[in-house]
């Protein structure tokens, strides 16, 4: 499927935004304290699940009646804790929506009490009463406020994925062509890095809109987008822009007046000045600039897809391979217009190979094998027509192309 007009149109707006900005250093307010709040889709998984649960079958074997939050632990592991198939915690977490800001917040110290009654199980947070039996435990779950400093302990481990939600980045086709690009550095200087002072030529567009949370004065640097490809159709569903580093936008772009050789004077492009603030690599003449988006804040949840999924993995972020390994990070061929939301979890399927039946003599019938699961992903950051997710569990080889699809 080939960029939509509404990915074009994006694609200018960005530009010209940022453009506007080179020409004229306008100043805005940095966006405010970040609001999470309950989606729709959550609601409605809290509502169905807060006189129910899930059947006794679905828990670990292991599972513990009682579970203290560790500095360090993670959503998924957590689930993997208690549950066969982790992406049910939904279904086993008791939320609270009268008593629980966020039901999908626990954090290091609560304690976690699983209730077993009727042939189902539930999760509920609180302090262990005195006197009762393990087997059955009735709490009442604690009001819990979080600060700007949020403490409650992530789905995924932060180090796996924050720099694919606050670097990586797929824009359309064209779009780093027509985005301000680096000009020239001090005293020639060919490689910047951190520190250094770069040049920027742009175009001028329209100004940053009230409720536009991007900062003006910062900006991401970017190099060579490689197209993705759906290895089936083999058709662009947009590009990969390797992240260089940050920048600080010191003065705008303007026109002065130059005197040349023949005595007159001449309106004349004096270059945008910008502050490398990060460098990743090093930057060079010819890198291309985009505006910095809001920073990306994870409040999902592991769960299967509400709706069928079938895909495929495009590519490994940052590497030229084709085989696949844990805790990597991986492109797929769908996103939020297939109906994919940061926190699926999908099942990797590894074709089974094509070949010849020659088990009988004189009939040689073309056959497939079985397509068999070879592990685990969680969606955590979604574009239109890809998404970007983490290998959860690798049980055997997995390849790009291979087939990701609900993992029930």
């Amino acid at each position: 499927m080939a960029p939509s007009k509404a990915v074009f149109s994006l694609a200018s707006r960005r530009i010209a935004v940022f453009s506007a900005l080179l020409a004229a250093g306008l100043a805005c307010t940095p966006a405010g304290a970040q609001n999470f709040p309950i989606t729709p889709a959550q609601r409605s998984t809290a509502q169905q699940v807060a006189a129910g649960g899930i059947p006794l079958s679905e828990l670990s074997p292991n599972a513990p009646d009682q579970y203290t939050v560790r500095s360090g632990d993670t959503l998924w592991a957590i689930s993997g804790m208690f549950l066969k198939r982790p992406w049910r915690w939904p279904e086993l977490w008791g939320m609270n929506l009268e008593q629980i800001r966020n039901p999908h917040l626990i954090y290091p110290g609560q304690s976690l009490y699983l209730e077993k009654a009727d042939g189902l199980a539930r999760l509920r947070v609180g302090q262990a009463p005195a006197g009762l039996p393990t087997e059955t435990i009735r709490v009442s779950p604690r009001t819990r406020i979080a600060s700007l400093a949020d403490s409650s302990i992530p789905t995924l481990p932060p180090e796996a994925i924050d720099p694919f939600l606050n670097e990586a980045i797929i824009v359309g086709a064209g779009e780093l062509e027509v985005a301000p690009r680096i000009v020239a550095g001090p005293d020639d200087r060919v490689l910047l890095t951190q520190g250094d002072r770069a040049y920027v030529r742009g175009r001028t567009g329209a100004p940053l809109v009230e409720s536009d949370p991007r900062r003006p004065d910062a900006f991401r640097v970017y190099r060579n987008a490689r197209p993705l490809k759906d290895p089936i159709t083999k058709q662009v569903l947009g590009y990969e822009a390797p992240y260089l580093g940050s920048a600080e936008l010191v003065r705008s772009e303007s026109m002065q007046p130059v005197r040349v050789s023949t005595g007159a004077m001449v309106s004349t492009v004096v270059p945008a000045t910008v502050d490398i603030t990060r460098a990743k690599e090093e930057m060079r003449v010819g890198d291309r600039l985009l505006p910095e988006p809001p920073r990306q804040f994870a409040t999902y949840v592991p769960r299967a897809p509400g709706g069928t999924i079938d895909g495929s993995i495009v590519s490994v972020y940052g590497d030229a391979v084709a085989l696949v390994g844990q805790s990597q990070v991986v492109s797929l061929n769908r996103g939020t217009a297939d109906g994919l939301e940061n926190g699926h979890v999908l099942a990797i399927l590894h074709a089974g190979r094509r070949m010849t039946d020659r088990s009988q003599a004189g009939e040689h019938a073309p056959m497939k094998l079985p397509d068999e699961r070879s592990g685990l992903l969680m969606v955590f950051r979604t574009f239109e027509h890809l998404s970007y997710a983490l290998v959860l569990e690798i049980t055997d080889v997995i390849s790009v192309g291979d087939r990701v699809t609900n993992p029930n």
